[in-house]
């Protein structure tokens, strides 16, 4: 029987489609300071997690990373206000012991601390922050773990370390929930007395079931090689290693809106792609109920392009509008980029519900 690919049939989106998405917003958060569309992406990024995570234990990730978030706008702010340059802004706030260094140096400890140098702070803080929440909802939405199924053939070394990358933030979250529940049964108070205790044995714990997924992989024959000539071997890895400097070289071209970006970009892809299907060809392995690319996916991934492309564009023909001249300005309203940021807001509603996964594993087995 065929599966269905119908919106409203319940199933898992591919994991790839919910990553493409969450980039495309985090691309647009890239371009901007401005409060306005940094805050509109936070919030559809909560939204779409909101009505479409799962019960598995990576989809409590979010809260992690929106903590995190919050974490590096006060770390913004902080610093901002003790390590500065000494030209803030003219509306003091309060002044702090200042720490005298040569002027040489440009910047100062302590002193005069103003709502200028504060307001900065926070609005740079933000676009991390914006940035953070995206990669907290694609770990939220799309497993890291059935996203590795379609790492290329060739990177299977790459794939093994990424299943540790990939995996320790949802197994963190995990594992702090599990040690937390232990520590209250034990009669353990909160506080930051039993934070030192309870630290080591979460990221412990997080980093070795991270590493045995990584062996589990290895020992069931992932990344199996077949016979290969040593002069295929560096023609498949020069093409991978120049693909990818010109991707970077190219998206670094985009973002700064310089010319070689596009055809440096396409470049990189274009060899990138070569290689990797040279590559593939010395490690043979199949699929066991290969996700489906079905209309769903297309839709979520096209709704994260259109909020980036909007979001480029607006910072190409308006780009005062992503960037306040002052802080202390009311941020403008950047219509066609928040436009675009609200179409990220679609795959909440035109992405199949998920099915009812009590007793099912994560490959799909019961």
């Amino acid at each position: 029987m065929r599966p269905q690919h119908h919106l409203t049939h319940p199933r898992v989106l591919h994991p790839g489609a919910w990553w493409l998405w969450s980039l495309g917003l985090a691309a647009a958060a890239s371009r901007t300071t401005n409060p306005v569309p940094l805050v509109l992406i936070i919030v559809v990024t909560w939204f779409v997690v909101q009505l479409r995570r799962g019960d598995n234990p990576w989809a409590a990730s979010y809260a992690m990373f929106f903590k995190l978030a919050l974490l590096v706008i006060a770390i913004h702010v902080v610093f901002q206000a003790l390590l500065s340059t000494q030209s803030q802004g003219l509306t003091v706030l309060f002044t702090l012991p200042e720490i005298t260094l040569p002027a040489s140096t440009g910047i100062k400890i302590g002193g005069v601390v103003t709502l200028e140098a504060v307001l900065n702070a926070v609005y740079f803080g933000l676009q991390l922050a914006a940035i953070f929440c995206c990669i907290g909802a694609a770990n939220a939405l799309g497993s890291a773990r059935r996203l590795l199924r379609y790492m290329p053939a060739a990177l299977y070394e790459i794939g093994i370390a990424a299943v540790i990358a990939l995996t320790f933030a949802p197994q963190l979250v995990t594992d702090a929930g599990r040690v937390r529940s232990a520590a209250k049964l034990r009669g353990s108070r909160r506080g930051l007395g039993q934070f030192g205790r309870l630290a080591m044995p979460i990221v412990e714990g997080a980093l070795e079931r991270s590493v045995d997924l990584a062996a589990a992989m290895d020992s069931r024959g992932y990344g199996r090689t077949t016979a290969e000539s040593p002069a295929a071997r560096r023609v498949t890895a020069g093409l991978v290693l120049t693909g990818s400097f010109g991707v970077l070289v190219g998206v670094y071209g985009l973002l700064t809106a310089h010319g070689f970006g596009v055809p440096l970009l396409a470049l990189g892809v274009v060899l990138g792609v070569v290689g990797l299907r040279l590559g593939g060809r010395r490690s043979g392995r199949t699929r066991y109920r290969p996700d489906p690319w079905a209309l769903p996916e297309l839709l979520a991934v096209g709704c994260g392009v259109v909020a980036a492309t909007l979001m480029f564009v607006t910072a190409s023909r308006h780009p005062e509008l992503l960037s306040l001249a002052s802080p202390t300005d009311l941020p403008p309203v950047p219509l066609l980029a928040c436009l675009g940021i609200l179409v990220g807001l679609l795959p909440a509603f035109v992405t199949p519900p998920l099915p009812d996964t009590s007793g099912v594993r994560e490959d799909g087995s019961r």
